[in-house]
Parts: C-alpha cells; structure tokens; sequence
C-alpha cells in the first residue's frame, strides 16, 4: 500500500474529506519527525514504541581486501511492536 492508498482507505473509515485526512496525516508525521530529530521516543499504545539509540562507534572489516575501517557512532531510529501488534500479525499471518 502506497501513501495515496492509506490516505484514501483512512479517509473512508474516517468519514473525513482527503484533503483533510491528508493534512492530518502530513501534521502527525511532521511531529514524529520533529521528535526523533531531538532524540525523543514515542510509544504508541497497543502499537508499539519507536526510540532514537546511539549507534556506537565500531571497526569493520573489508571482505574483499580485508582493510580495517572506523564506523563513527550514529543515531538509529528503531521499532519495538507491542505484544498486541505482534499478536494481531500473527494471528493475520495463518491461514
């Protein structure tokens, strides 16, 4: 499903205009957005938490000529489902 695709099925459950439901959705990922530049997590209830972690800084090796390299540290956004998502995609999953 495609951004298109989820504004119009969103706009259909909600009984609002796309446009609207558009906005809408453009605001909340806005804010998200805003949020994880400054380092901040968001839990969802019954969806699941997303948190900023550092990344720390880590020596890699080339396979091909096995020359050593520095990954600096960095910021990674990452997903953690709730027990109840988990469950509803398995649960979708059989069948």
């Amino acid at each position: 499903m495609n951004h298109k695709d989820f504004i119009s099925v969103l706009s259909q459950r909600t009984g609002a205009s796309t446009k609207v439901t558009q906005t809408l959705v453009n605001n909340l990922l806005a804010e998200m957005t805003s949020r994880f530049e400054e380092g901040e997590s968001l839990q969802v209830q019954n969806f699941g938490t997303f948190e900023v972690k550092k990344k720390l800084e880590r020596i890699v090796v080339n396979p091909t000529n096995g020359q050593r390299m520095l990954v600096p540290p960095k910021l990674a956004l990452s997903f953690k489902p709730s027990l109840s998502l988990k469950d509803a995609v398995q649960e979708g999953g059989e069948g």
